[in-house]
């Protein structure tokens, strides 16, 4: 099992990184701020105005922490990484299948059922625990249709029907998600899923959180070996982390999902969090990034039961698990990948 290691978040503007000896240096104003050994990180993520030298690019990349440079809302810029290590036969592999189409829907299947169980789950324990406060016969008849998508996906599917089963379940999910939202309605209405740029408060949230949950992603897959850029539900396109989507969407309502709507209704994040921009888009100030990266580190600490290993991990470990069970499933160990199932 990989150790479980921090990420390290810099969301302060002028910030810059160097290496000093074995220690990631943060400094401010011509100060340091901080001292991190690497060896105590996974990953770097820079938002905004944030500059890094060369040498400590290059000290990263030696000790295999990934680094990431993002806008102030958290819209990807690019990637800096060292060699990519692993079995290059596992690689050949994952290139094989998903050159093939009847492997390459059979993944999709397994990702967007892992992905719909959990949305399904979402509402599950949202009528558990407050139907009282809810619109119970809407989340229950989104539940049920969501329940009747799962059957459909029993059996092999071709890729676009996948995609467009997946494609009408979001909808029903996210039609009754403002449903959950149970504090501060009027600042946090949701009327569905917008993105680039996000327009409002909770699909700011969203965004944001499914970036960071990219990032950790993306270096789980890297750290078995694999390719992030070639999936299989998401075809390749220059400059997009296919595979790294494609695990991505069984994680969503679990993690990302259920974090915001426990930051809106456990009052952790405030209207005043956030600003119009002229464009139109929705951002979010200093103070709201850090208590949502706060929230998503915390959250990766919780404990949670993984069906298929039969025991309790932490949040954080599932990303590794479940990339090393897609390593497994290259390598010919088990019969098919089996998404993480949310209990």
């Amino acid at each position: 099992m990989k150790k479980m290691l921090n990420t390290l978040y810099v969301t302060t503007q002028k910030s810059y990184l160097a290496k000093e000896g074995q220690t990631i240096t943060v400094k401010m104003d011509r100060k340091v701020a901080a001292r991190i050994p690497v060896h105590t990180v996974s990953g770097i993520l820079c938002f905004g105005n944030v500059s890094m030298s060369p040498f400590l690019m290059g000290f990263c990349s030696e000790n295999k922490v990934g680094i990431s440079f993002l806008t102030e809302n958290g819209r990807f810029l690019c990637r800096v990484e060292g060699p990519v290590s692993g079995n290059v036969l596992v690689r050949r592999t994952q290139y094989r299948y998903a050159d093939s189409p009847d492997i390459s829907s059979e993944m999709a299947r397994s990702c967007i059922i892992g992905k719909i169980a959990n949305c399904r789950t979402v509402l599950n324990r949202a009528l558990r625990d407050h139907k009282d406060k809810i619109d119970a016969d809407a989340v229950r008849t989104a539940q049920k249709r969501l329940g009747a998508t799962l059957k459909e996906l029993d059996n092999p599917r071709p890729l676009d029907t996948v995609r467009g089963l997946e494609g009408d379940a979001a909808r029903v999910y996210f039609g009754v998600f403002d449903h959950l939202i149970l504090s501060e309605k009027k600042a946090f209405t949701f009327g569905g899923r917008n993105r680039r740029p996000p327009e409002d408060r909770v699909n700011a949230l969203l965004s944001f959180l499914y970036t960071l949950l990219l990032h950790d992603i993306r270096s789980a897959l890297e750290s078995v070996g694999l390719d992030p850029a070639v999936g299989f539900l998401h075809r390749d396109r220059p400059g997009r982390p296919g595979l790294a989507l494609d695990m991505m969407e069984e994680f969503r309502p679990v993690i990302s999902d259920r974090l915001v709507l426990s930051l809106i209704n456990l009052g952790q994040v405030k209207d005043n969090g956030f600003s119009n921009l002229d464009t139109g888009a929705v951002k979010m100030d200093d103070d709201t990034r850090r208590a949502v990266i706060t929230g998503y580190q915390k959250r990766k600490q919780d404990e949670i039961y993984h069906p298929f290993i039969d025991e309790k991990v932490k949040v954080g470990q599932l990303f590794f698990i479940q990339a090393q069970l897609l390593n497994r499933f290259f390598r010919n160990d088990i019969d098919g990948y089996p998404p993480f199932v949310w209990k």
